[in-house]
């Protein structure tokens, strides 16, 4: 029996940092994801800044493949480039087209603020990538026809994927035979808007799977609509601003086709004396999430079917009358100031999604220190972030250090679950049951230890054989 090697640098203890080395044979290899580690996990026993470095040979690996573009798995992409990596970078065609905006970003933030510098890395990168089509089998460049790759909508953000590798084991080993390993990288949850479900896995001899909710399921993802309706009506009974964190890609789009549909269904009716759903101002303080708001609305080919049909009926689930859309750092500080001035109710969209950076940490130190304003948290918080912390203040009163300075917290903290764009225990069972064929071996990744002990029991109670990452 043929048995597997994979080197896990990253997303093994936790659910940042992804970034999988599978070999296909002694000397060859290939790396899935390049992810940037996040809040405590950034440390790993080393400074900040050295969390991003690449810590391992380069020497044998053919090539990346990229299963999706948030951060904590293409953020060290720069990094990877940097250290010499000039192999090809096969990842979907729309993650090819988000990748450039999400990198660009990523070296402003922690690398450089020179545009040249900036605009010829993005172009050599460029010079890299092979966007491929879903559910087609790809020949990896310079290899015999010995390997191949394909790409399957995992339905977590636009252009997420899970990757199924085919190659024929070693010849000393087994004679003619072909080996397939599949890497989950993130599935999305079924039922999510906008996207659809992730495409069922048909086989695999071993599987690499997530596990961030292997120990939870979330509430029925049907009503979490009006659940948000509900938390919005209250919060803004007293006239204050909702403070959403939220990543650029996925959930601020999410979110944004959500509301559209509360404003649509609500015209005409108040919202809170004499303010009118059609009045309240939505902003999303985020170039990069505009960018790729703009993209998600060009790539309308990969929407579900219930977004078509609302394009179809004259409606704009992602650009409305209400939404206003935030760029420069000049408007961005005024927006604050009169946030912060008026208690004027709006809704505000802004990133990081973990508050670790971004516009949001500017909205949180204005607005924080006022019981008038709510934080409304709609996914997951890793272990050590700014919005874990806020989370674990809960409705008590408290300090929240952002950049070096303590924060007094007398805002509202809400906690809103079913919009994890993560598959739950549910989905990650199912995914797994629905094979034709059971994987001789799954190894759990992209999990703190409790959810991935408990999805390990559970998938070993139906028969699997588990190990961990």
């Amino acid at each position: 029996m043929y048995n597997p090697s994979v080197l896990h640098h990253g997303a093994v203890d936790g659910v940042t940092g992804s970034c999988h080395q599978y070999f296909i044979d002694d000397k060859h290899s290939v790396l899935i994801d390049c992810g940037l580690f996040q809040g405590i996990e950034q440390g790993r026993g080393k400074s900040g800044s050295d969390s991003a470095q690449i810590d391992f040979p380069l020497d044998g690996i053919l090539a990346l493949l990229l299963t999706h573009v948030h951060i904590d798995h293409a953020g060290r992409i720069p990094y990877l480039i940097a250290a010499g990596f000039t192999g090809p970078i096969y990842c979907s065609k729309a993650s090819a087209l988000l990748l450039p905006l999400v990198l660009e970003d990523a070296l402003k933030m922690g690398i450089t603020k020179d545009e040249n510098l900036i605009r010829t890395f993005i172009k050599a990168v460029s010079r890299q990538l092979r966007p491929c089509a879903y559910d087609t089998w790809y020949d990896l460049e310079g290899v015999a026809q010995s390997l191949k790759v394909r790409f399957q909508n995992a339905g977590h953000i636009l252009g997420s994927a899970y990757v199924e590798i085919l190659h024929q084991t070693p010849a000393e080993l087994v004679s003619d035979c072909w080996f397939k390993a599949v890497f989950s990288g993130d599935l999305g949850a079924r039922d999510t808007p906008l996207l659809p479900d992730p495409t069922p896995l048909d086989s695999a001899d071993f599987l690499v799977l997530e596990s961030t909710y292997g120990d939870r399921n979330h509430p029925d993802r049907k009503q979490r609509q009006q659940r948000l309706q509900l938390v919005l009506e209250k919060a803004l009974s007293d006239k204050g601003t909702v403070l959403i964190p939220a990543f650029s890609i996925g959930r601020t789009q999410e979110l944004l086709y959500e509301l559209e549909d509360i404003i649509h269904q609500m015209q005409g009716q108040d919202l809170y004396q004499g303010l009118s759903w059609s009045e309240l101002d939505i902003i999303v303080d985020s170039p990069l999430a505009a960018s790729f708001t703009a993209v998600y609305q060009q790539l309308r080919e990969y929407w579900d079917q219930e977004a078509k049909l609302r394009l179809d009926s004259g409606r704009h689930p992602l650009e409305f009358d209400q939404l206003l859309t935030v760029n420069s750092h000049k408007d961005h500080q005024k927006v604050v100031r009169y946030l912060a001035e008026t208690g004027r109710p709006a809704i505000v969209i802004a990133a990081s999604g973990m508050c670790t950076g971004g516009r949001i940490v500017n909205y949180l130190k204005a607005l924080l220190g006022s019981p008038l304003h709510q934080v409304l948290f709609v996914g997951y918080q890793a272990r050590g972030t700014p919005g874990a912390e806020l989370l674990q203040l809960g409705q008590k009163t408290g300090f929240l250090k952002l950049d070096g300075q303590d924060y007094q917290v007398r805002a509202q903290v809400i906690q809103l679950s079913g919009y994890s764009a993560h598959a739950d225990q549910r989905d990650l069972l199912h995914f797994v049951s629905q094979m034709q064929k059971a994987p001789a071996q799954i190894r759990l990744v992209h999990g703190d230890r409790e959810a991935k002990q408990e999805l390990k029991t559970k998938l070993e109670t139906k028969g699997y054989k588990v190990t961990l990452g």
